[in-house]
């Protein structure tokens, strides 16, 4: 449509030779940024045999050495930042409930080009100058809220800063706020419409046309469900602290086939997790990510563990990538099956009676391992209800996926859930032992 082509912003309206042309220079730029300002960089680089000038072309990306998490952790807290500590003017930090943090942080420019990314992505997802959006992602060292905020706030929107928690008090200010557009964890937002539900106000009714989500991965038919009991669109949305935060990859709402990467200024791969080359577009494999403009921290080949496959852009010229279908780290080998909780989530979606919400606890006995798939029931249900869905989901597990699980169905909201997350893999098998 003419009038949604005027919305695009420079970046977005970049022809393909244009865009390369960009890429280079800004990714030319990045890694002699890197390797004169960090030392992890300069060493990771020399040990390789490869220097920022060897970089002629796109393609020759692949010849530089991957940067993982635990580059990260070791380099605590301080250790990956490209300019003098006074420059910086925002921390972020990760949990660090699997081991030592990583630290993020970000220079003025960087937080005016993450508020751009942002306010493109809401654009993109539907969003305009003028609308009240509720943001309910966590707020502080999570970068999920405050790049939410400023990222709507740069777009021109009026924002509701509620964060995560207290939801009862977030649907009542979705009814007296009347936001066009909300941002939240696709699981937390059915808490939301099963609060909805328990106070008898009809989701369908409210303001919102535009559901945000991102920080988890999510089915399409978790994407079906939102949309028809809140008759809004409900688009993805993608990042990670470690590249900037949110705001990487957008889905456009004209399109809902992919998120299109922000690829002016994060620059994409997909690997093989095993042997670490680089795929041809439309194979699937593990998400990498180069920085193309940032300051603080720019980050060369960050292996991200998400898995999914680069696409053709449609809606913009940049490429999508596909919704991301797990992590690598998040692969359990369950008796030589191969199982992501994804595959576990569309079962749980069409099973009557069981909330979206569960939780994949291993155990091992012996040498044998065992899964139990913990699954929430909805409000309401009857004890039989809750029996026929856990024979349902044993069933379906065992004949779509191919191995035997157990099933627990628990109470509503009893399971444990951290910034609006629930923790999908518990794993409880001895530490001194691998998967089997």
């Amino acid at each position: 449509m003419a009038d949604a082509r005027e919305l695009l912003d420079a970046g977005e309206r970049l022809g393909p030779e244009e865009l390369r042309t960009l890429q280079l220079e800004r990714l030319r730029n990045s890694l002699r940024h890197a390797y004169e300002r960090v030392p992890f960089y300069r060493e990771s680089f020399d040990k390789a045999g490869i220097r920022p000038e060897d970089c002629r072309s796109l393609e020759d990306l692949a010849r530089f050495p991957f940067t993982t998490k635990a580059d990260l952790r070791e380099n605590y807290p301080f250790g990956m930042f490209a300019v003098p500590r006074e420059r910086i003017r925002r921390l972020h930090a990760s949990s660090g409930t699997t081991g030592r943090p990583t630290v993020v942080g970000y220079t003025e420019n960087d937080l005016s080009m993450w508020a751009d990314m942002v306010a493109r992505s809401i654009r993109a997802a539907g969003g305009r100058p003028g609308d009240v959006v509720h943001v309910a992602y966590g707020y502080g060292l999570f970068t999920g809220g405050l790049g939410a905020h400023y990222g709507a706030e740069r777009l021109g929107c009026t924002v509701v800063p509620a964060s995560g928690g207290m939801t009862a008090r977030q649907v009542q200010l979705i009814q007296d706020l009347e936001p066009a557009v909300i941002m939240v964890t696709p699981s937390y937002m059915l808490t939301l419409l099963d609060e909805f539900e328990r106070q008898g106000v009809d989701p369908r009714t409210t303001s919102l046309r535009v559901g945000i989500f991102g920080a988890e991965p999510w089915t399409e038919q978790m994407r079906r469900e939102i949309e028809e009991r809140f008759a809004i669109d409900a688009v993805d949305i993608y990042g990670l602290s470690e590249v900037v935060g949110p705001g990487v990859a957008q889905e456009c709402v004209e399109t809902k086939d992919g998120l299109t990467v922000w690829e002016d200024h994060f620059y994409p791969e997909v690997i093989d997790p095993v042997t670490g080359e680089v795929l041809p577009e439309g194979e699937r494999g593990e998400l990498v990510f180069t920085s193309l403009t940032k300051e603080a921290m720019p980050i060369v080949r960050y292996r991200t563990r998400d898995l999914t496959r680069l696409l053709p852009g449609t809606a913009r010229v940049f490429r999508r990538m596909e919704k991301i279908s797990g992590r690598s780290d998040d692969l359990v080998i369950l008796r030589g099956v191969n199982l992501f909780p994804t595959q576990i989530e569309e079962i749980v979606l069409r099973t009557p009676g069981v909330a979206p919400h569960f939780q994949l606890r291993l155990t091992r006995t012996g040498r044998m391992d065992s899964l139990t798939v913990r699954a929430e029931a909805r409000a309401g249900a009857t004890p039989e209800v809750w029996e026929a869905a856990a024979r349902s989901i044993v069933t379906a597990v065992k004949n779509g996926i191919g191995v035997s699980v157990d099933v627990e169905i628990v109470e509503p909201e009893s399971l444990e859930r951290s910034v609006g997350k629930i923790r999908r893999i518990v794993d409880l098998r001895p530490r001194d032992t691998g998967q089997g």
